[in-house]
């Protein structure tokens, strides 16, 4: 009477190369994966920076001024800090206009170090004027 072995499962080589690719998938994929978090928080700040403009403007038709206190457009805080905390953002008057700057604060302070802050003014022009306004 002959047992033959039926093999089940994995071999420890088969095992091996499995986790080494799943490690090279990973090392290409987590970089754009960052890269696309700290993209999309930046947007955060484009939108809440333009919002903020539009609210001056109705402060501005109501006052004839503009204002350097967040909490007089309705905020909750001055300055305001966005809401998933990746900015704050704070106004200062100047020439008769207004400057709105969002500043990163932690992991986006670290990770978005071409873009740590965004600004617009009354005009409408915005800075840094490199990548980090999404054309």
């Amino acid at each position: 009477m002959r047992i033959d072995k039926v093999s089940r499962g994995f071999t420890l080589i088969e095992a091996l190369i499995t986790v080494a690719i799943v490690a090279i998938l990973a090392s290409v994929a987590f970089p754009s994966y960052t890269d696309f978090v700290t993209r999309s928080n930046r947007s955060e700040a484009q939108r809440e920076l333009l919002r903020i403009a539009n609210l001056q403007e109705q402060f501005y038709v109501d006052n004839r001024s503009y204002t350097a206190d967040m909490e007089n457009l309705g905020l909750n805080k001055d300055p305001f800090i966005s809401e998933n905390e990746h900015y704050s953002i704070d106004a200062e008057l100047a020439d008769g206009g207004f400057v709105l700057t969002a500043k990163a604060l932690g992991t986006q302070k670290n990770n978005d170090s071409a873009c740590i802050s965004l600004s617009v003014t009354d005009t409408g022009k915005k800075s840094p004027t490199n990548d980090c306004w999404e054309q």
